[in-house]
């Protein structure tokens, strides 16, 4: 079956979602890396919650989005730090905003997505876990932050 380009974008979408999701699961639980991936994929990815189906997600995306936020946390929380006000480091944030600024970050740095798809993308997953436009600006701005150093000539 050949996919249309609209329903790769929408996987692509929420791969991204996922990649939150599990980064913060990581994060806030005692289960592994492998665990959590292989609990996404075999069972988030195309779920039906309350008898509503979760979108598919593009696997090879939330793989590359995990992998990176992992292997590259570090520098990508620095280059949070960098965008966030000095008295707010990334390690006194939300967790799920945590969450969000690696998978961003990990994107930013890995991948050949355009910043600005980036940016939006990830302030409409910011959208689904926040119902604020203060949280949503905030994301934005600092997603920002982030993408003009992580791909300056982009800009």
């Amino acid at each position: 079956m050949t996919l249309s380009n609209n329903q790769k974008r929408k996987m692509k979408s929420a791969s991204r979602l996922y990649a939150v999701q599990a980064l913060f699961q990581m994060e806030h639980s005692d289960q592994s890396f492998s665990a959590v991936r292989a609990e996404f994929e075999d069972h988030r990815f195309g779920a039906i919650y309350d008898g509503v189906e979760m979108q598919e997600g593009d696997v090879d995306h939330f793989r590359l989005l995990t992998e990176e936020a992992v292997n590259h946390q570090a520098k990508i929380d620095q280059m949070t730090d960098r965008a966030l006000v000095a008295k707010w480091p990334i390690a006194r944030i939300d967790p799920t905003l945590r969450a969000l600024f690696r998978a961003a970050g990990a994107e930013l740095v890995a991948c050949d997505t355009p910043p600005k798809v980036v940016i939006v993308e990830f302030v409409e997953v910011a959208g689904a876990f926040f119902d604020d436009g203060k949280e949503l600006k905030f994301v934005n701005a600092v997603l920002d932050h982030m993408a003009r150093e992580a791909q300056p000539k982009k800009f």
